[in-house]
């Protein structure tokens, strides 16, 4: 599947940036994710997988030149590994000047969620440790798990720590 156009993310400058998300769908549930940390969406491409990482680190994928891990969300949450198809789709993320892709189901739109829409994520879990829910994005029939970007992508066991050399082989043998 090749890079899609996505006028998804125009972004009027009458928008207010803190309130407008991507929603995507990973299994039969919507997620959103503040567009603020999205630099591009691209198609399901190939997928250079790298040893000793966690089952749901799917590898690096070379995106023009650079070397992005790519994390499968659905195995993430715990959810059974699916066939990619020609809706998957590899959302870019950069945090802290560092780029990571999320593999999804399918990606939906970019909507406005304001403030007074969205609930605190609920307290059943763990208090212990940070949740990847930010909060529960209410839409006019159902509801919308927006996710906390810094707690999803700041793991360190999903920080790839690789060599100068080892990605010189994986962008040649990408390209």
């Amino acid at each position: 599947m090749a890079t899609k156009d996505y006028d998804l993310l125009m972004i009027n400058e009458e928008n207010n940036i803190e309130e407008m998300y991507l929603t995507f769908n990973v299994g039969n549930e919507e997620y959103a994710v503040n567009i603020s940390h999205v630099t591009e969406i691209v198609g399901m491409q190939k997928v250079s997988e790298v040893p000793d990482v966690p089952e749901f680190i799917k590898g690096v994928i070379n995106l023009r030149g650079k070397v992005i891990p790519v994390m499968d969300v659905r195995l993430r949450f715990g959810l059974p590994w699916k066939e990619y198809n020609d809706r998957t789709t590899i959302i870019v993320l950069e945090l802290e000047d560092i780029a990571t892709g999320l593999i999804v189901d399918q990606v939906n739109e970019v909507l406005e969620i304001s403030k007074e829409n969205i609930d605190p994520p609920p307290r059943w879990h763990d208090t212990s440790k940070k949740s990847v829910i930010k909060g529960l994005g209410k839409r006019e029939d159902s509801v919308c798990i927006i996710l906390d970007v810094v707690c999803l992508l700041s793991e360190e066991h999903i920080q790839l720590d690789l060599s100068e050399e080892a990605m010189a082989a994986i962008s040649k043998e990408t390209v």
